[in-house]
């Protein structure tokens, strides 16, 4: 398990320094296959196609989770990610806001689902590439 890479990656990530196809493609390289944020502790769990765990600590400034989770605020900030108008950090910021307490990136199933303190979720497809 490469967790020189991954620290690296989460490191620029949320420094903003990263935009998430980059994030994906080099957590690609080393075999990620999905990982998960935890807004609430802190914490980022990576697991790998070898069935290998890695969890490290956040070091990106969060604010406390809204209790309400916004669909239309999490879609904007994913959009404003998308758009590379944001950076992980805003990014960061702006899901907190809309309630997200923690969020499952699928590397392997091309997807983000998105979760509320009270069960909700948002599922996001990553876009197709352009043709």
């Amino acid at each position: 398990m490469n967790t020189e890479v991954m620290h690296e990656v989460l490191t620029e990530s949320q420094a903003g320094k990263l935009i998430f196809p980059e994030v994906v493609r080099r957590l690609a390289e080393v075999g990620v296959e999905s990982y998960f944020v935890d807004f609430a502790a802190g914490k980022d769990t990576f697991y790998t196609t070898t069935g290998e765990t890695w969890v490290t600590d956040m070091t990106v400034q969060r604010d406390a989770v809204a209790e309400d989770f916004s669909k239309a605020g999490i879609v904007a900030a994913i959009r404003g990610a998308q758009a590379d108008t944001i950076r992980y950090p805003e990014f960061v910021k702006l899901a907190t806001n809309a309630g997200v307490i923690a969020y499952w990136a699928y590397l392997t199933g091309r997807k983000v689902v998105y979760f509320g303190r009270k069960g909700e979720m948002h599922t996001e497809e990553f876009p197709r590439a352009q043709q």
